[in-house]
């Protein structure tokens, strides 16, 4: 696994435990609740613009090589990297989901 993908991985479990525990001694369980509401919608849309990036830099270098080799394949590859851009808006849309219900 590539030692970046790990690394924000780390950092995003950092902040999610000290999220967790930044709400002291006098934390309710509604506002204990709604911390991790806050936790898990900025998870997924974390995790989903990594997983997003990752894909979006992989299709778009491959299309990218594709649309050198025959110009008439950008029609066909640009729609790719669009999808894979989806995934960032799916996650945005979960987020939102967890924060309002």
């Amino acid at each position: 696994m590539n030692r970046k993908v790990i690394l924000i991985a780390t950092f995003m479990m950092l902040f999610a435990c000290v999220g967790l525990f930044a709400e002291g001694a006098e934390a309710t369980a509604e506002s204990s609740s709604s911390a991790a509401k806050y936790i898990a919608a900025g998870i997924a849309v974390g995790v989903a613009c990594i997983a997003g990036g990752m894909a979006v830099g992989k299709i778009g270098a491959a299309a990218m090589g594709a649309m050198s080799e025959n110009p008439e394949l950008s029609g066909k590859a640009l729609p790719f990297v669009g999808l894979a851009e989806g995934i960032c808006l799916w996650g945005f849309l979960v987020a939102l989901l967890i924060i309002i219900l």
